[in-house]
């Protein structure tokens, strides 16, 4: 408990005593995120945030972690180094999409092959349970690639990755504490002091973005902390709160990066677009376009990712199948409630609701 409370302690303050440094040698340097069309800031932000959450997780969780399973943190912490020269690249000179899914890759085979942080079933969902090796190997760097990707879509409004990665992240935390899995317990409770260090100074008005090199390593770290929730939920023994519904709680806790990622990929196709293709189709861009400020938009967010978590928390004995698609209609629901609101009240009426 004693490591856990200083992970956090430290975490923070690193992360908070490193940011106005940061902030200064973007501003310095001209590495700044100017406003565009398809932006939402109005003047130039720093986008070197991702520094500070770098640091204070990695210097934090490796110096707390200590002792626990010193296999699994040094490649973990491999695996975030790898994202971090790709994310501070790509923030400072822009990479090529290639490139960065080669680092997102080569991340998630360290933390899959030689972690062993990996999915080794389907966990009864569709009846199926055990998959050969082959499968669990894909199937997990897969999923790692998903929640990486999703995350960094997410990063479009002031404060909302940093909130959802805080949520998450301290949601993790209390389970991996429930099951005694210290060294993972640390990892998710150093990200969360780290995060919400970094909201102080993102949370609208932001004076800094974390870029890609922190979404690309909050993506990592969130996804390592998935699979292994998930993984630890079925092994034996039992835990004092075993959770058997572990796939469609994990679901839960990173609905808002998953649904609005497979959202603006759905739009996009039926446009006739590449999924690739950048747009301001994504569910905090729609709520700005009704009128919402950064925070009034982060808060809805919030208190949606917040709601699910409550739902699969109160669901959590019935099958994860039935859990899944319980949260799948509500995912649905939520998808297509921009547009529903855009239909019934009228647009003159739409851009009233600043906060």
């Amino acid at each position: 408990m004693i490591n856990i409370a200083f992970g956090c302690i430290t975490a923070f303050l690193i992360t908070f005593l490193a940011i106005p440094s940061i902030i200064k040698v973007a501003i310095i340097k001209n590495l700044i995120d100017e406003p565009g069309e398809r932006k939402s800031h109005k003047s130039s932000i720093p986008t070197l945030g991702g520094l500070a959450i770098f640091a204070g997780v990695v210097f934090s969780f490796t110096f707390w972690s200590a002792g626990f399973d010193n296999l699994m943190t040094q490649y973990i912490i491999a695996a975030i180094i790898v994202l971090f020269f790709v994310g501070i690249k790509d923030d400072i000179v822009e990479l090529t999409a290639r490139k960065k899914f080669a680092g997102q890759l080569i991340s998630a085979i360290i933390i899959v092959l030689f972690a062993n942080i990996r999915l080794t079933s389907m966990y009864g969902i569709f009846g199926v349970y055990e998959v050969p090796y082959w499968f669990s190997i894909l199937f997990s760097i897969f999923t790692i690639l998903v929640i990486i990707n999703s995350y960094n879509l997410i990063d479009g409004i002031d404060g909302l990755a940093g909130g959802i990665g805080t949520i998450a992240a301290f949601t993790f935390g209390l389970w991996f504490y429930n099951y005694n899995e210290i060294t993972l317990c640390i990892l998710a409770f150093t990200l969360f002091a780290s995060l919400l260090a970094f909201l102080v100074y993102n949370f609208s008005p932001a004076t800094i973005f974390m870029g890609d090199t922190g979404s690309l390593i909050v993506g990592l770290i969130l996804a390592a902390l998935t699979v292994s929730f998930i993984e630890l939920s079925f092994s034996s023994p039992p835990y004092a709160f075993p959770f058997r519904s572990s796939p469609a709680m994990a679901v839960a806790i990173l609905i808002i990066p998953l649904v609005d990622t497979f959202r603006v990929f759905v739009v996009r196709l039926l446009n006739g677009k590449s999924p690739f293709k950048a747009d301001r189709n994504h569910l905090h861009h729609q709520l700005l376009d009704l009128g919402m400020s950064h925070r009034l938009a982060c808060v809805i967010l919030f208190g949606i990712n917040l709601f699910f978590i409550f739902i699969a928390l109160v669901l959590r004995d019935i099958s994860s199948l039935t859990l899944l698609m319980i949260l799948v209609i509500m995912a649905i629901a939520l998808s297509i409630s921009p547009f529903l609101i855009r239909f019934v009240i009228p647009k003159s009426k739409t851009y009233n609701i600043k906060t």
